[in-house]
């Protein structure tokens, strides 16, 4: 069996979380500042936005609007919002950054390695071979190529390209 060390993550882990509400619930009720909270697109029920502490290059993750914890506390139209926005989420990232391969997940609760256990949300990992190195497991640093806004655009792109609309001020995709 291999294993995957990120001890990038750490500083993450031990952070103070302590902020003014769910941060995901903060995202949510602010559209007018996507562009500042890296969020790439809206559907019904879910949105679409970069983790600011990724495992790789594009990591996104797909947050419901609702402040639930689990898969259970969702309806069925959000569960299949959830999963539809999965889904364009994997397309854009195959488009915009062509990896080799997906880690798609959801952590629930803090024994399941959810580090926002208050509200339920989808990981999508874009991969490729070696991209765990040296850097990230000595000397516990990770090199993410690009920069969060510039991920966040070319992923945005894509979407739109599937011909969804674009918010012109926020820059973000419509996936009503």
């Amino acid at each position: 069996m291999q294993r995957l060390w990120t001890p990038w993550r750490m500083d993450y882990i031990l952070s103070n979380k302590q902020a003014a509400g769910c941060v995901f619930c903060n995202k949510a009720a602010t559209p007018d500042i996507d562009r500042e909270n890296q969020v790439v697109a809206r559907g019904q029920t879910a949105m679409i936005l970069l983790n600011i502490y990724p495992y790789s290059n594009g990591h996104l993750m797909i947050v419901p609007y609702a402040h639930i914890d689990s898969l259970t506390g969702l309806g069925d139209a959000e569960l299949a919002d959830l999963m539809r926005l999965t889904s364009l989420a994997e397309a854009a990232l195959r488009d915009s950054l062509a990896p080799q391969g997906f880690n798609v997940g959801i952590n629930i609760g803090k024994a399941g390695g959810a580090g926002m256990a208050d509200h339920i949300h989808v990981h999508i990992v874009p991969r490729w071979p070696g991209d765990t190195n040296f850097m990230t497991v000595v000397g516990q640093t990770r090199t993410i190529p690009e920069l969060l806004d510039d991920t966040r655009e070319r992923v945005a792109r894509c979407l739109a390209a599937l011909g969804y609309p674009r918010d012109e001020t926020t820059g973000t995709v419509m996936l009503m």
